[in-house]
């Protein structure tokens, strides 16, 4: 257990969590160029195009470089980069599949929480211990939350396209703090990218990294992130 008490706790969205996992009624008209459906490994290559926490895809034009690393603060940026991304020649999609492609990543229905999100959420709810959410996201998350009955265990959600920054500027970090009313130095951060969710450091937070596995892969990583750091069930 930690010499210093865990009093708040701020957690990452995607691959933390939750994942982008469609059911198959959600893709089942998207179709490649040639006319075929979208096979199982064309399916998760799109899906890390569109989930990726950090860098640019390597297809997307160079002269959509900059539009790509402030998407996450305008929700037209946002819409009109991974369309682009996704209409490259390299993807292989038919005409005007991008478009539902990314209706689809915006569906509430298409995020699967982690099988542990709820009971880590409860936990930190009995432990009377301040949740806030801090994402790079384009889009309002919170129906996602609560099509899954999440939402009210969530305290502050500190969306970047909301608040003009986003990770890893490390103030994004200092509001989510201030939201919840606990000092950096008290807050522990948990999310997928060491490099966006890690710069939580910077300001005196600590850091669990989980790995952004498929649901089923992942069964318990973030209650074990929280009993690393004092937090018990």
């Amino acid at each position: 257990m930690d010499a210093v008490a865990i009093r708040g706790v701020l957690l990452d969205f995607s691959g933390t969590l939750f994942r982008l996992e469609p059911g198959a009624a959600s893709v089942s008209g998207l179709r490649l160029r040639d006319g075929a459906a979208l096979d199982a490994d064309r399916y998760a290559e799109l899906l890390a195009v569109m989930t990726v926490p950090t860098g640019v895809p390597e297809h997307l034009p160079a002269e959509l470089h900059e539009d790509w690393h402030r998407r996450d603060l305008d929700p037209e940026v946002h819409r009109s980069a991974y369309e682009a991304s996704l209409s490259a020649p390299a993807i292989g999609l038919a005409d005007g599949m991008p478009a539902l492609l990314y209706d689809v990543m915006l569906a509430p229905g298409s995020w699967q929480p982690y099988p542990d999100t709820g009971a880590a959420l409860r936990l930190l709810r009995e432990r009377g211990l301040p949740v806030a959410v801090v994402s790079n996201i384009a889009w309002d998350i919170r129906p996602t939350f609560a099509a899954h009955g999440l939402a009210d265990l969530v305290g502050e959600f500190v969306l970047s396209y909301a608040e003009g920054l986003v990770k890893p500027d490390p103030k994004l970090f200092e509001l989510a703090c201030e939201r919840i009313g606990v000092e950096p130095a008290d807050t522990l951060m948990i999310g997928d990218s060491a490099e966006a969710d890690g710069a939580a450091v910077r300001v005196g937070c600590r850091f669990e990294r989980v790995e952004p596995q498929a649901t089923a892969s992942r069964p318990d990583a973030l209650l074990g992130a929280l009993r690393a750091h004092g937090i018990a069930g």
